[in-house]
């Protein structure tokens, strides 16, 4: 029996990076899996692949969640195909305008945190009303690091990370009185695509001052998720886990 059989997962922006591997490892685990994608269809059918050929359940769906109304078609396919969703992974970022606070656009500084903020309140708002009806549920959101302990042209990622883990930390407060579990989970430095213009060099000097002396995995990240929607945390309601080998100690 797998720690999640029965269950219902939606991941968003689950076609690549930490997104792919948690949409694996909870289907490992028995979920059956909604990967969500915003533009990049063949990698997301790629992450199906790898969950059917393992003989898991997964469906790929396409929904900007930023748009409330793509967002609630995709919630109501979901329950169509595979049925009420039992855990939300918010994964989805918005893309990160990499420039000092000198030079960084009220434009780009709105758009990042805004977009961010939308990315994870619709997809919540959509299955929050499921959630409170059966009083139970668990929503996990991906944060950084970043949004304790900021890195230099990285103002309008650290506001908007902090944004939303303020967000999650009232959802939690507010939707434990139904059963619903809130938490997040913070990466530090994990090698993806969207890390991949990082300088080798860098990477190599992020690890030498990692107190396990490396960098994150996707997988890594994907393990915490496992931990936080399992029943062996049923208690934790509310809790910012860094995920970062030691990087940042709370």
């Amino acid at each position: 029996m797998g720690k999640l059989d029965g269950k219902i997962a939606l991941v968003t922006g689950a076609s690549r990076g930490i997104g792919a591997a948690t949409a694996k490892l909870l289907a490992q685990n028995g979920a059956q899996v909604a990967v969500n994608y915003f533009q990049n269809e063949k990698a997301a059918n790629k992450v199906v692949d790898v969950i059917t050929k393992a003989n898991g359940t997964a469906i790929a769906l396409q929904a900007d969640v930023r748009d409330r109304e793509q967002v609630n078609g995709m919630i109501e396919e979901i329950e169509t195909r595979l049925g009420t969703i039992d855990i939300l992974i918010l994964n989805a970022g918005a893309p990160v305008p990499w420039k000092p606070v000198a030079e960084l656009t009220i434009e780009e500084f709105e758009g990042k945190v805004f977009d961010e903020v939308r990315g994870f309140f619709y997809p919540a708002k959509a299955v929050m009303k499921g959630m409170i009806e059966r009083r139970e549920g668990c929503i996990v959101g991906i944060s950084s690091g970043l949004s304790r302990y900021p890195g230099y042209g990285f103002s309008a990622h650290t506001t908007a990370k902090s944004a939303v883990d303020g967000m999650m930390k009232a959802m939690a407060f507010e939707l434990g009185q139904h059963g619903i579990r809130v938490n997040v989970v913070s990466p530090g430095f994990t090698v993806t695509d969207a890390t991949s213009w990082v300088p080798k060099e860098q990477v190599e000097a992020i690890a030498r001052t990692t107190p396990l002396r490396r960098v994150g995995t996707p997988e890594d990240i994907a393990g915490a998720v496992l931990m936080m929607v399992s029943d062996e945390t049923r208690f934790v309601q509310g809790a910012y886990l860094p995920v970062s080998g030691g990087v940042l100690m709370l």
